[in-house]
């Protein structure tokens, strides 16, 4: 096992629809005036190596120009931060730790990944607990660390302390509805006093040379839907991108994501990107939110706990209109498999291994039966205790499956379905579950 803070060994996992480092998009279908056209690689690569295109009946060369026109436009810019991907992964309080933003970005897909909210005089305090929320290491990059707080110089501070080591982007949190954040002024009650928030933005922006952000709601309630005004003031305070979770801080975790709110969101700036957030459970949602809202990228958190693969299938999907073979059940465990090395490598096997105890049962919703494995990995306190576990499960499971070794179809895991996508009866059902963290309501 590496060393903390080395490079991680990637996993062996199919990741071919993605190609970043050519910088190269293939298969990109074109929509305008004069109809759909599709790049390949060839004609890609024709542009880029200043080679004469294969035909120019066709207009190959033409196609390939415009297709590399598109990637660059579809490409994210914040501020000085130039990404190689629209897929953002959401801050979650308890999850999105150091061992699980490897897990994600090693399947593929990912590029700016936000670590869990820390508060800024914990962090300035350099309290061991918000040092470890930030832990980071190498292959972690590009990194945004999420700040709540209501103090503007310890918000300041912290994102000068912030840039001081490293990290790409500094995200102010003000959606959280929990009461505790709220209720010294930080989180969602940062979206009821304009003014207050303008003035603690500006002193951060104005400390540092990295972006700074903001995460938001679409305001406190159905009443309250502040969220295009506070855009208008935080793109004139100075932040780099916006992101917008499509529900209100009364609604929670509950109710429809609302694709009209973030899009008024868009409407509401001239020219700061705006992310969209809140249930993407597949890639057809994402394309969803992409399509409905106008925004520039997506960013997602309980769907990638639900399914890590989402955000490679998601850039796949986005660019040639197909989705990757869904991975396996060996496919599904060697992934969590590692997440737990990781896990036990950051935090140490004790206290690793209990922190596991609430990701197991998020991979195993896609196993099928899983009751015995669940109850067992609810308690689990050593990694030899969860190979254990998975070789008495692997035993029990193959009663629900086939000659081939797949589940039977009746024991198949039901798909979950993004609240905006549903028919508003059937709204509350089959919903994604908030996972249970250090805060009770996210």
């Amino acid at each position: 096992m590496p060393a903390p803070g080395s490079a991680v060994p990637k996993l062996g996992i199919n990741s071919s629809c993605i190609d970043y480092r050519r910088g190269w998009v293939t298969g990109q279908i074109i929509r305008g005036k004069f109809g759909n056209t599709r790049c390949n690689r060839h004609e890609a690569d024709s542009i880029k190596n200043n080679h004469s295109p294969a035909s120019e009946r066709d207009w190959s060369g033409l196609r390939a120009f415009l297709c590399l026109i598109l990637w660059f436009i579809k490409c994210v810019r914040i501020g000085s931060l130039q990404l190689k991907s629209n897929l953002f992964l959401s801050p979650l309080a308890g999850y999105t730790n150091l061992p699980f933003r490897l897990v994600v970005r090693e399947i593929g897909g990912l590029d700016l990944a936000t670590t869990d909210l820390v508060n800024a005089r914990s962090l300035l305090e350099r309290n061991p607990k918000a040092l470890k929320l930030i832990e980071t290491c190498p292959v972690d990059r590009p990194l945004a660390v999420q700040l709540f707080g209501s103090v503007p110089e310890e918000m300041r501070d912290a994102a000068v302390y912030l840039e001081s080591i490293g990290v790409a982007s500094v995200d102010i949190n003000m959606g959280c509805p929990v009461r505790k954040v709220c209720r010294v002024g930080g989180g969602s009650a940062m979206m009821t006093e304009l003014d207050k928030t303008a003035r603690l933005v500006r002193g951060m922006v104005e400390a540092v040379k990295i972006p700074i952000t903001a995460k938001m709601r679409l305001g406190w309630d159905d009443q309250n839907l502040t969220a295009p005004d506070l855009a208008r003031v935080l793109e004139e305070s100075g932040v780099a991108a916006i992101f917008v979770h499509g529900r209100t801080r009364e609604q929670g975790f509950g109710g429809a994501v609302s694709l009209s709110g973030i899009a008024a969101v868009v409407k509401a700036v001239q020219s700061v990107p705006v992310i969209g957030n809140g249930d993407v459970t597949t890639p057809q949602a994402a394309k969803m939110m992409f399509d409905k809202t106008g925004c520039a990228g997506v960013s997602i958190g309980r769907g990638a706990l639900y399914h890590p693969w989402i955000f490679r299938d998601t850039e796949c999907f986005l660019r040639t209109g197909q989705l990757p073979p869904e991975p396996d059940f060996e496919g599904r465990v060697r992934v969590m498999r590692r997440h737990l090395d990781l896990m036990v490598e950051v935090f140490g096997e004790e206290h690793g291994c209990r922190l596991f105890r609430k990701i197991g049962p998020w991979y195993s919703k896609r196993f099928g039966p899983a009751n015995e494995f669940n109850k067992r990995i609810v308690k689990l306190s050593s990694v030899a205790e969860f190979d254990a576990i998975l070789d008495d499960y692997r035993r029990w499971r193959r009663q629900f499956l086939d000659d081939d070794g797949q589940l039977m179809p009746r024991y198949l895991p039901q798909p979950i379905e993004a609240s905006f996508m549903r028919e508003p009866a059937v709204v509350h059902r089959t919903e994604i579950p908030v996972p249970k963290g250090p805060v009770e309501v996210w």
